[in-house]
């Protein structure tokens, strides 16, 4: 077990490192203010789009990362909720529960 492992090989660094100094960031300030002036805008969603629209509209936002705080007027009554995901027939909220998109008149954030 006395055997000698082989040195381990570093280059020596001769020049200055400054690795990220420089940002390039192409976007200007007004393309980055403009969405956000009006901020009832951003609550309400189109009235002219159908319900599914609605929802593909609120998991494609830049506000929706992994949940998004919604109203969701059903048949017969109205549900604040959080959802996180969607699949074909349901969406998924954070308490686990499962709301039938076929059941859903209309949909907003909060």
């Amino acid at each position: 077990m006395d055997k000698k492992l082989p040195g381990i090989f570093a280059n020596k660094i001769e020049k200055g490192i400054d690795n990220n100094a420089n940002v390039y960031y192409s976007a200007s300030n007004d393309r980055l203010e403009k969405p956000f002036d009006n901020k009832d805008n951003n609550k309400k969603l189109d009235s002219s789009l159908n319900v599914n629209q609605k929802i593909n509209k609120i998991f494609s936002s830049t506000k929706y990362v992994y949940k998004a705080d919604v109203r969701i007027q059903l048949k017969n009554e109205q549900i604040d909720c959080r959802v996180i995901g969607k699949n074909a027939t349901h969406l998924i909220t954070m308490d686990n529960k499962l709301i039938p998109i076929s059941e859903i008149v209309d949909i907003n954030f909060i």
